[in-house]
């Protein structure tokens, strides 16, 4: 197993075939000469799409990208150098999903092994399309307990397809058969309430390959062969979003949320058993959200209601204080394929702890670690020490880019490319002490995915658009 994922992972690096490309690492490393102006004079070509937050992948000939429309999900396959439609699948959402501020029924982005497409749909499932177009094979999943929805996108590991479901309540980690579909192995997340991250691969010298998952409180390397609980660090935030980047045996991950003082909480709460005693009037050993003494906590009473029963219980109060004693951070932690059971007091070489983004993942990118925060901050650490090289905003004297990020940054050819969410492509020159090169404004509507880069091209998905941007010949 070792060797075969070695392999995917290799004859993935020409391509861009899972989320942020070649182990989610965000980096094109065979990508050159590419712009620094984009607009109409390096346009190649440009398609329409309905909306989604779903990201394109490259995989051989073809571009995949899902989206939605009212109750239709939608997978297309579109022509890599024309922009023509090869195929489009519609099916309809199987059970209701709760209208959200944020978030799309098509969030997680397809992964291809450069033939097939494998995704995932909320109020559908997992579902398999071969090259044609025609359906392999599908796995209803869901309803799930997800205040925010689901943003976990598949992977492949050699044969398997992974997928992380990190909910309020049945939280767990999957490998079914790229073949046929077939769960091989589901391992339980029992401590893990909702999350968004998306798994990564690890091939050490000296043990299985594994499925490193960032979670709730958590970082777990899995065994890909068996879905075994193989190690773990603790400290982090209780919620993940981004996705953690490997290089050898050094793992950098990045973990945030709000505290509960952070939403308008006392950052001392009050025990489960002296609340009952000042607010439980029905004597049943559990709080309604009448009983709720914190008015904030009852504004946000979904956040804390896990099972969505209406009511707080004991085990629901304590999952809150532990979220007031999480950690927020960026960590680089050394592995080692050998090592088995809790690495919190020996894997951790530094945690940086300023400045921290929400959503967009660290990029490492020719030894300089890269944190792309709201408001468009942009900070360059040491990866070795965890020390700042520099830290300012992304603007110059042609533009700025000082808006909310949801897409993560990406790099090729000594450049570093941040998307923001008013669709402000920045393209800056990579190094410690980065520069910026270019602001561009792609259109007036918003840019939530994270854009691909394959071959010297950037494709790029605004919420009514595909964009293929690269040198005219």
């Amino acid at each position: 197993m070792n060797l075969t994922v070695a392999l995917l992972l290799l004859l993935a690096g020409s391509d861009w075939s899972r989320f942020r490309g070649p182990n989610g690492s965000g980096v094109s490393p065979e990508s050159k000469d590419m712009p620094v102006e984009y607009g109409d004079a390096n346009t190649l070509w440009k398609i329409s799409l309905p909306p989604g937050y779903s990201s394109p992948i490259v995989a051989g000939d073809r571009i995949f990208v899902t989206a939605y429309e009212k109750e239709k999900l939608f997978a297309m396959a579109i022509d890599r150098k024309t922009g023509k439609t090869i195929w489009r699948r519609e099916n309809t959402v199987q059970w209701p999903i709760p209208k959200r501020g944020v978030n799309t029924p098509v969030s997680p982005t397809p992964v291809s092994d450069g033939r097939n497409v494998y995704l995932f749909f909320e109020g559908l499932g997992l579902i398999s399309y071969g090259a044609d177009g025609e359906e392999r094979w599908r796995i209803p999943l869901g309803p799930f307990i997800n205040p925010y929805g689901i943003g976990s996108s598949p992977i492949l590991a050699g044969d398997r397809l992974l997928w992380l479901s990190d909910n309020d309540v049945d939280s767990y980690i999957m490998a079914v058969s790229t073949k046929d579909g077939k769960q091989l192995w589901k391992t339980p997340r029992p401590d893990v309430t909702h999350g968004f991250s998306t798994p990564i691969l690890y091939t050490p010298k000296n043990g299985p390959a594994q499925a490193i998952v960032s979670g709730s409180y958590n970082v777990v390397g899995y065994s890909v062969e068996t879905g075994e609980k193989l190690w773990w660090v603790g400290g982090m935030a209780w919620q993940a979003k981004s996705l953690p980047v490997i290089e050898n045996d050094t793992l950098y991950i990045h973990s945030w949320m709000a505290d509960m003082a952070g939403i308008g909480l006392p950052s001392k709460l009050d025990s489960f058993d002296d609340v009952l005693k000042r607010s439980d009037k029905d004597g049943d050993g559990k709080l309604v959200v009448d009983e709720i003494p914190y008015q904030e906590m009852k504004a946000l009473f979904f956040l804390f209601d896990l099972n969505h029963d209406d009511f707080i219980d004991r085990a629901e109060w304590d999952a809150m204080l532990a979220r007031n004693n999480a950690l927020n951070g960026v960590y680089a932690i050394k592995l080692d394929g050998a090592k088995r059971g809790d690495l919190t007091k020996t894997a951790v070489l530094w945690r940086y702890n300023k400045s921290l983004p929400n959503i967009p993942s660290p990029l490492l990118y020719r030894d300089v670690l890269y944190i792309l925060k709201e408001g468009g901050i942009l900070t360059t650490l040491n990866p070795h020490s965890g020390e700042i090289i520099k830290q300012a905003r992304i603007k110059f004297d042609k533009g700025d880019a000082l808006d909310p990020y949801f897409a993560s940054p990406i790099a090729a050819d000594g450049k570093i490319f941040t998307l923001s969410q008013s669709c402000k492509l920045s393209v800056l020159k990579a190094a410690g002490e980065w520069e910026v090169l270019a602001v561009n404004k792609i259109e007036d509507g918003e840019c939530w995915a994270t854009p691909a880069i394959a071959d010297s091209r950037i494709y790029l998905r605004t919420q009514s658009a595909l964009y293929c941007f690269g040198k005219k010949v």
